[in-house]
């Protein structure tokens, strides 16, 4: 057989300078799809101890986009129980919440709507209105609520956290880790565990529309899910921190950098089936310790003190106590009218219009909890602290201490369950100093944001 050089046929010789042209730009294309993709990071950890079963770039400081919206809502459980606002407090939309780009409820500028709402379309759309507006009304502007945030997250032990806003939308500085992401995941389900609920809603009414989850692929997709929180930007990648509950387990697993939705969720049930298969079948719950403000500097920039025992004062910043009265102007809860009376510093009573909340002298005095007033008794309130008023005179009667008579965690006035996690007492108990005479002067009886909430 004859070769094309035998049959005097020359062979064609392709242009090799074109060749190398589109060699050249596969190649960096390729380089800058890969250096475009959100880095990975991810932990997977067991709910009840806290052990880490796994983790890879955990603590590498990564954009949390949605994410943050989990400090947000839990500042804002936060802020309901220690009085400062109410789940039915109107809150006013301003023009830079109503501004805020997708997602969002569709909030205007000038409306009025109910905090529970908000809280709702933020934890189940992540609608970025919503969280700004929840910022706002608590700390008065996003950048006070934002300094807020991060002292938080230095009180629950997330180091390497600091947030910017109260949306997740990419900024400069707004960085957070899985491992941190992970500790707050775990901290709204033993924390507040009467609106952890809110998470597994495939739908909620946020009063001006209906919305749905941005989880609920997830949630209808793997056995036992029942939360928490997604998050997307395209610096960030797909994040997602996810929480499963199977005979007694529960499995809490954070995923950043993932490339489509499905491919995440794909991700996080991997390492939810590694998460279980890795756990031990029985455990004994370690439940998180209170937060510990000690130390941490307000929004005012004033340092904390911390009680006997190592108990920090209050919540964050100036949000509770008589420092926070006074920034706010205390309001008397029947009329709205300002109250002035006090005894020495620690006196003020304070909360919104309508709810009458109190903030008997959280910051304390050089004599703390001895020289507090005690408030009188109202519909929904209790009585906790000291067991004898001031003077040696018998505590009032039906009043009730913090400690082992308290109502049990996660049932409303009408003594309804709320599907919350149990042994709440306990965590009840801290935040009242585990009865220590006089941490709080009175505790509002918080309805769980259930199917009426």
């Amino acid at each position: 057989m004859s070769t094309p050089a035998q049959r005097g046929v020359r062979p064609v010789a392709l242009p090799l300078f074109p060749i190398l042209i589109i060699l050249a730009i596969g190649v960096l294309l390729g380089a800058s799809l890969r250096a475009g993709a959100a880095p990975y990071a991810a932990m997977v950890m067991d709910a009840r101890t806290g052990e880490v079963l796994h983790s890879r770039n955990a603590d590498a400081r990564l954009h949390p986009a949605s994410l943050t919206k989990m400090m947000t809502l839990y500042i804002a459980f936060e802020a309901v129980e220690a009085g400062e606002i109410g789940l039915d407090d109107k809150v006013t939309v301003s023009r830079k919440a109503a501004s805020e780009v997708p997602s969002k409820l569709g909030l205007r500028a000038g409306q009025k709507i109910e905090l529970r709402y908000l809280i709702r379309a933020a934890a189940v759309k992540s609608a970025n209105d919503a969280a700004t507006a929840i910022g706002e009304a608590i700390s008065g502007s996003e950048a006070a609520f934002a300094r807020r945030m991060t002292r938080t997250a230095r009180a629950l032990g997330m180091t390497r956290t600091t947030f910017k806003n109260a949306h997740g939308l990419t900024e400069q500085g707004h960085l957070s880790t899985a491992r941190d992401m992970t500790i707050l995941g775990r901290r709204l389900f033993y924390d507040y565990p009467e609106y952890y609920n809110l998470f597994s809603r495939r739908s909620t009414s946020a009063k001006i529309a209906t919305v749905n989850n941005t989880n609920r692929r997830f949630l209808g997709a793997y056995k036992g899910a029942d939360g928490i929180k997604t998050g997307y930007t395209r610096a960030a990648g797909f994040n997602l921190v996810a929480s499963a509950e199977r005979g007694g387990e529960r499995i809490i697993t954070t995923v950043f950098g993932g490339t489509s939705t499905a491919a995440r969720n794909a991700e996080v049930a991997r390492l939810m089936d590694i998460g279980f298969k890795r756990a031990p079948r029985y455990a004994k719950v370690v439940r998180p310790a209170p937060p510990n403000y000690a130390g941490l500097p307000d929004a005012r920039g004033h340092v904390v003190s911390a009680r006997p025992g190592g108990e920090a004062v209050g919540p964050a910043g100036a949000a509770t106590g008589a420092e926070r009265c006074r920034a706010r102007g205390c309001a008397d809860g029947r009329n709205g009218e300002r109250d002035r009376r006090s005894a020495g510093s620690d006196g003020w009573r304070c909360g919104p219009r309508g709810v009458g909340a109190r903030c008997a002298g959280e910051c304390g005095g050089e004599r703390g909890a001895e020289r507090r007033r005690r408030p009188r008794r109202r519909r929904g309130w209790r009585s906790c602290g000291r067991s004898r008023g001031r003077g040696g005179a018998a505590r009032p009667a039906g009043a009730r201490r913090c400690g082992s008579d308290r109502r049990r965690a996660g049932s409303d006035r009408r003594g309804r369950r709320s599907g919350a996690p149990g042994d709440g007492a306990a965590r009840r108990d801290a935040r009242c100093g585990g009865g220590s005479p006089g941490h709080c002067a009175a505790e509002r009886v918080v309805p769980a944001l259930v199917a009426d909430a």
